[in-house]
């Protein structure tokens, strides 16, 4: 067959013209990427390219109506930074007014300017006041903004720090939006709109919503028939027309079951409905792959497991991973400070629940107990030390129904995890009593601490969270261990709190294995499988319990700026040059008064914790009767014989 050159240049130029149209025409689409706040791989967790044809242009956000605070036409548009824009809101969406009161959950299209940044990043910025001492760039970003900005963004945009936050700091948040390409002009759209998914929808679905063609919105961004969409993430939708008064499909209310997870449809034609994109809960085909092949494991894993009889556990022995421990995403809370999140404070059934056992305070008492809740009483953050009758106690106020964590230690009763003794509930808050704990936090005292004091710490813990996982009715899964959640009393002894995350133990017989969409915690102890999938189990609290036994090992902050101290492990104990690694790697406030070789075991008694594979940690007991060993040979330790010789069994 002969070829015309002529005809194969033109051929050549039309391609590299179309593939050119259809990029340009093309945003990336998060994909859940936006949870990674420290994973700088992704630019485009930072905002939509700026390939439009104007540098600025009318845009258009939807955002969902969120009691307390945001639940009028004015209030939504201060939040957005469209302060102008309230009446025209009210007009849009077909409400009476700009203060207008509208139901929760009700879907809002607020119409922004959205312009080039730096020229780099299509955005429209808002600003936003710290409200509370747990709130954070990540919870900014996708719980009080919804998903319309991303933490990535925030902290590139802000020159605070992520542990510098506090409470009256102002933050400019960039909202994501974007102008319409040359090829999408041509097309005849003139608006962009960034739509929120949700639960239920399809790129169908939302495409159907607004009037526009399904493969405009995947075109828009740069998706495939067979792409997977996830709720809380933003969608962009080329509009041909301002979109007055959208009739847009019905969303579950948040109190509503939850979808079950659907089967992958076969894709088929153009015009067949197999072609919808599912919204997966959390992690998609993932987590079913991981249910069945984890309830396989953990049967078998389980099939050994000490129980509650009492039979003699084994010995933990040393595992590593050679799974990388380069997870995704970092959420943190300070569950020690005031959260806002609630207008309500404490269930009609938790206060019945609790009435039976524990005290009812009136609040006066209260008052004069801490003298009004002076600052010369304040412990930390919302919580002050009082005095009933001659008796010190700590009280902490909180928001948010806590009728869970009085529920829970109400019940349990154990001399390593603090003990509650009562609360009040008055003008929206809970104010609940608790045992005083001298020595305030271990994170905020390690560097005084002792080897022997450490390794007493580090036992006391384990055995708190033994009982939890294995002699309490029910058991529970504490789900937020972290070096501040940590109590040492007078005799410097550790009392476990913050009950506030726990969850009963369930699903014994596949593990306790829970799946979850709301990822919660503190950078640096969450475990990889909760991170990635937001499966729960009591590997979670041996991921963290492994990460403060290196905090009380090293001294060292559970994540820094460079790497997480869970990662850190493995470097200092493999390779060359390991007592050397190890020797820089220990706390230097502790000196040379350690014994090595303990030091030694309990470092990778601590690296099996943190293990990324979740069947390689060793169980709570195993792990317990590991550290009664080390505490036993640790009390017998004779500091003066540490001077003479300082040598590893490892011999490395």
């Amino acid at each position: 067959m002969d070829f015309d050159p002529c005809k194969l240049v033109a051929l050549a130029v039309a391609v590299a013209l179309l593939i050119h149209c259809k990029v340009e025409a093309q945003q990336t689409y998060v994909n859940n990427k936006q949870l990674a706040c420290y994973n700088t791989a992704f630019n485009f967790t930072k905002g939509y390219v700026c390939n439009g044809v104007k540098s600025s242009c009318q845009s258009y956000l939807t955002f969902r109506s969120a009691s307390p605070y945001y639940t009028t036409p004015v209030s939504i548009a201060y939040l957005l930074g469209a302060p102008d824009s309230a009446t025209l809101i009210a007009s849009l969406n077909n409400f009476s007014s700009d203060v207008a009161s509208i139901p929760p959950n009700t879907q809002v299209i607020v119409p922004v300017n959205c312009s080039c940044y730096a020229g780099q990043y299509y955005q429209h910025n808002a600003s936003y006041t710290i409200k509370s001492h747990s709130e954070t760039y990540f919870s900014i970003a996708n719980d009080t903004y919804q998903g319309l900005s991303t933490c990535q963004a925030m902290m590139a945009q802000n020159p605070y720090g992520d542990r510098n936050l506090s409470v009256d700091m102002h933050l400019e948040v960039p909202l994501r939006c974007a102008c319409p390409t040359s090829k999408q002009t041509a097309l005849g759209f003139k608006y962009l709109l960034s739509y929120m998914v949700t639960w239920g929808n399809s790129i169908s679905s939302i495409a159907e919503s607004f009037g526009v063609d399904q493969q405009a919105v995947l075109d828009a961004n740069n998706l495939s028939s067979t792409s997977i969409i996830f709720p809380f993430t933003p969608i962009l939708v080329p509009l041909t027309a301002e979109p007055t008064n959208i009739k847009l499909q019905a969303t579950p209310s948040p109190a509503a079951p939850s979808p079950q997870i659907p089967t992958v449809p076969v894709v088929g034609g153009s015009n067949s409905s197999s072609n919808t994109k599912w919204i997966y809960v959390g992690v998609g085909l993932g987590v079913a792959l991981l249910i069945v092949c984890g309830v396989f494991g953990f049967l078998f894993w389980y099939r050994n497991r000490k129980h509650k009889s009492g039979d003699k556990a084994k010995p933990v022995t040393s595992v590593s991973s050679s799974e990388p421990n380069d997870y995704k995403t970092v959420v943190q809370s300070d569950y020690s400070a005031l959260p806002d999140s609630k207008s309500w404070s404490l269930s009609s059934q938790g206060i019945q629940s609790a009435i039976e056992s524990l005290t009812v305070y009136k609040f006066h008492d209260l008052q004069m107990a801490t003298a009004y809740f002076s600052q010369d009483n304040r412990i930390k953050g919302s919580v002050y030390k009082g005095s009933f009758n001659g008796d010190d106690a700590a009280v902490k106020v909180m928001k948010g129904d806590v009728s869970s964590e009085i529920n829970i230690l109400k019940k349990i009763n154990h001399s390593n995890i603090i003990r509650l003794s009562g609360f009040c509930v008055h003008s929206g808050n809970t104010y609940l009593v608790y045992e005083l704990v001298e020595n305030g936090a271990l994170s905020d005292c390690l560097s005084t601490l002792t080897w022997k004091q450490r390794v007493q710490v580090a036992y006391d813990v384990a055995d708190a969270l033994n009982y939890l996982h294995s002699y309490a009715d029910p058991p529970y899964i504490l789900k937020n261990l972290k070096a501040s959640n940590i109590l040492l009393d007078g005799s410097l002894r550790a009392k476990i709190a913050n009950f506030g995350m726990a969850r009963m133990l369930e699903n014994e017989g596949q593990g306790g294995l829970h799946l979850t969409r709301h990822v919660v915690g503190t950078q640096g102890y969450m475990a990889p499988e909760y991170v990635e999938n937001g499966v729960v189990t009591p590997k979670l609290d041996i991921f963290a319990f492994g990460v403060v036994i290196l905090i009380l090992l090293s001294g060292k902050e559970a994540a820094s700026d460079k790497e997480m101290l869970s990662a850190s492990i493995d470097v200092v104990l493999e390779g060359e040059n390991v007592r050397d690694k190890f020797n820089r790697f220990m706390d230097p406030s502790l000196g040379n008064h350690y014994p090595l070789d303990l030091a030694f075991s309990l470092a990778h008694l601590a690296k099996s914790c943190v293990a990324y594979d979740i069947n390689a940690r060793p169980s709570m007991p195993q792990v317990f009767v590991a550290l009664s060993k080390i505490l036993s040979s640790s009390l017998d330790w004779d500091p003066s014989l540490e001077t003479s010789s300082r040598s590893m069994t490892s011999g490395r």
